[in-house]
């Protein structure tokens, strides 16, 4: 007897939640069940088994120091590692490629690691023979970078002999060198007088790398003028020179964002006014200034304008010739990147121009980060910086011209 259209006859049970039903009026059974258990245990036991990982090879000593240097995610390695990585080296394992890789990691990270830099010194000095100059360059480079004369005794006598021995083969590389101890305040006389010759500046000229050569030559002329009055040598012409840092260094012009210099300005517009400041002004031979005031002997601010705001250079050629000279004051601003990593020692560059422009006669006022950013505002800066200037015996304002 057929059911009335529309009739619902008794409903089939649903499965329980986690039943799994072999088929259309099949019995369920639970997932949990002895049957199903032993089912998916079966299978598993028909599947081929997973491969084991390969094993990571144990590097030890040199090996595990040039592929944690070698990696291209590698940015901060703690100090710590590295130097045991290099206590646990063999003589053997430390390749220059190995050191090179160390030197160019304590560079780029500023990283004034005094044990680690130790080692590329004495590495260097054993390994003499066998280094050439375009090696050599990049070993020397953090020590000048970082500021660290290390206590090797045999360091200078040894890159003497390596340029002496080198100094024609690679022009640039030679002069990298002789930059890295100029920041050292380490200028080996034989070595500048190669570099100044007529005939090592003839060949260079033509060179693709003379921009830089002729740049890196006008700085380490302005060392011998400063630095060495014993020197005696050769010098480069007048028509070589070339301004040595005339803008901001690429470090800032990246870092602009993080910088001082904007709020600075700011305050001293506010607190001097605009006339009687300058910034970014370039001074002879090439450096860069951050903030520039002319100072009347009394201590009065004077408009920039109105004052020569260069000092002459050389200075020993070009004495004051008016009794009452303006004195000229730098406000240096020293940001967080200007100094080696978790240390309050300059960078080598930055050394270097504070201790020449200082040689040139101008009065310098450093503006510490730690110091700038705890400032709270443009009311707290402006204090800051009055406070600043007045302990240098310098006012502004109807009183102070």
């Amino acid at each position: 007897m057929r059911r009335p259209r529309g009739e619902l006859g008794p409903r089939a049970p649903r499965p329980t939640e986690g039943a799994i039903c072999a088929g259309p009026g099949e019995p369920c059974f639970p997932s949990d069940g002895p049957l199903v258990c032993a089912l998916e245990q079966e299978q598993r036991y028909r599947l081929p088994p997973k491969p084991p990982p390969p094993l990571q090879p144990v590097l030890r000593g040199g090996l595990r120091l040039e592929a944690a240097l070698s990696c291209p995610r590698f940015q901060r390695h703690p100090q710590h590692h590295l130097i045991r990585s290099l206590a646990e080296a063999r003589p053997e394992e430390l390749t220059p490629h190995v050191m090179v890789l160390l030197a160019q990691h304590l560079a780029r990270h500023r990283l004034r690691e005094p044990q680690l830099l130790e080692a590329i010194a004495h590495f260097l000095v054993a390994q003499e023979a066998q280094l050439n100059s375009k090696v050599v360059q990049k070993l020397v480079l953090p020590f000048g970078r970082l500021n660290y004369l290390p206590l090797e005794e045999q360091f200078m006598p040894c890159l003497e002999r390596i340029l002496a021995r080198e100094a024609g083969v690679a022009p640039l590389a030679t002069v990298n060198i002789l930059m890295s101890l100029c920041q050292l305040r380490c200028l080996p006389f034989r070595a500048l007088h190669f570099v100044f010759s007529p005939g090592f500046i003839s060949h260079i000229s033509g060179t693709p790398h003379a921009p830089i050569v002729r740049r890196y030559l006008s700085l380490l002329d302005t060392a011998v003028e400063l630095e060495l009055p014993g020197y005696r040598g050769p010098r480069l012409p007048r028509r070589q020179q070339v301004p040595i840092f005339p803008q901001p260094l690429i470090t800032d012009r990246a870092r602009c964002k993080y910088s001082h210099k904007d709020i600075v300005a700011e305050g001293l517009r506010q607190l001097l006014g605009e006339e009687k400041y300058r910034q970014d002004l370039t001074v002879p031979p090439g450096y860069c200034t951050d903030f520039l005031l002319c100072v009347s002997s009394s201590g009065a601010v004077l408009p920039v304008r109105t004052q020569d705001p260069f000092l002459p250079y050389p200075p020993r050629s070009c004495p004051y010739t008016t009794r009452d000279p303006a004195q000229r004051v730098v406000l240096m601003l020293r940001e967080r990147w200007h100094f080696c990593r978790d240390g309050r020692v300059l960078l080598g560059s930055r050394a270097l121009r504070e201790r020449h422009l200082g040689l040139m006669g101008y009065q310098l006022l450093p503006l510490p980060f730690e110091e700038l950013e705890s400032q709270r505002g443009l009311s707290q800066l402006k204090s800051y910086l009055r406070q600043k200037l007045q302990a240098l015996g310098l006012r502004w304002g109807p009183e102070g011209g």
